[in-house]
């Protein structure tokens, strides 16, 4: 599975970082980006900041993705 966020359309609630910490992550401009391990993809955001996720943090991306209020939580299947 991969995720990526919208920045657009992110509302910087923090939920994602709350349910999946090692998935997302809210840098100083107060929108959430994703990350691998210590690599935060904020240059570029958006769909080219594209992040892998860990199988075994499946339901949480999905679980963080169903509970964002910006829906800006976009995942794809491999």
């Amino acid at each position: 599975m991969k995720v990526w966020i919208d920045q657009d359309l992110c509302t910087g609630d923090g939920l994602c970082e709350e349910i999946a910490p090692a998935v997302f992550t809210l840098l100083d401009d107060g929108l959430a980006y994703v990350k691998e391990g210590n690599d935060v993809h904020n240059n570029p955001g958006g769909q080219a900041g594209m992040a892998v996720v860990p199988a075994d943090l499946d339901d949480a991306v999905v679980e963080a993705a169903e509970e964002c209020p910006g829906e800006c939580i976009f995942i794809e299947r491999d």
